[in-house]
């Protein structure tokens, strides 16, 4: 399957998942810093859809940082609609993308989606169905390809990674062992420290390191 393919088969299984949660569940932390998970799925929304001319806008407000200028345009969306209102927008936009949405290459939006479902759900305490096929697509993205918005690929320098429920692997001539299911390896490559207590092996204080003081250890 293509990664556009992949991308549309997560996003239909996130709108099914996300219809299903109560409007409290909404209103909980979500693994984002500061975001509870209305905000997530704002934040899922604007990456799909925002104009160029509004990012633009947005940046200019916040000094270039795409970083703040984003969380302020998602905040504010948040702000404006319900989560009913944002999945069905969110599902309009399945194999249909605007604005940004578009420039984004679809492996790397495969994996800020699968993410930010896991920082929903995990936070939650409801570890997500997600088809190993679309979690191993996600590592394989994580280790191979560099993200200025996600240091995964760093993170997983010098590491084994095995996922043990998929039987994914990615080795490395030092091969400090890092295993557990596909989704915690995922999560926790992109910095989502809670991950780390359902992983084992010597690499795992390594990765920790990396992933809470911003080491190259």
């Amino acid at each position: 399957m293509s990664a556009a393919e992949l991308l549309a088969e997560h996003d239909r299984l996130f709108v099914t998942y996300a219809r299903g949660l109560t409007a409290a569940k909404w209103q909980q932390p979500s693994l984002c810093e500061s975001w509870n998970t209305h905000q997530v799925l704002a934040h899922l929304v604007v990456g799909y859809s925002m104009p160029p001319r509004k990012l633009v806008t947005a940046m200019a407000a916040h000094r270039g940082n795409f970083n703040c200028a984003n969380a302020a345009v998602a905040d504010r969306l948040a702000s404006q609609h319900t989560p009913d209102e944002l999945i069905g927008t969110f599902e309009r936009l399945i194999g249909r993308p605007e604005g940004i949405g578009k420039a984004f290459p679809s492996r790397l939006l495969l994996g800020d989606h699968v993410l930010h479902h896991l920082d929903i759900a995990l936070a939650l305490g409801h570890p997500p169905s997600i088809p190993g096929h679309i979690v191993d697509a996600v590592l394989d993205t994580e280790v191979h390809i560099p993200n200025p918005f996600v240091p995964a690929k760093r993170n997983a320098g010098g590491l084994t990674l095995t996922a043990t429920d998929t039987g994914w692997r990615f080795a490395t001539r030092a091969g400090h062992r890092v295993e557990g299911e596909a989704i915690y390896l995922a999560a926790a490559l992109a910095g989502r420290t809670c991950a780390l207590r359902a992983l084992s092996g010597d690499g795992v204080p390594r990765l920790e390191r990396r992933i809470t003081c911003r080491t190259d250890d």
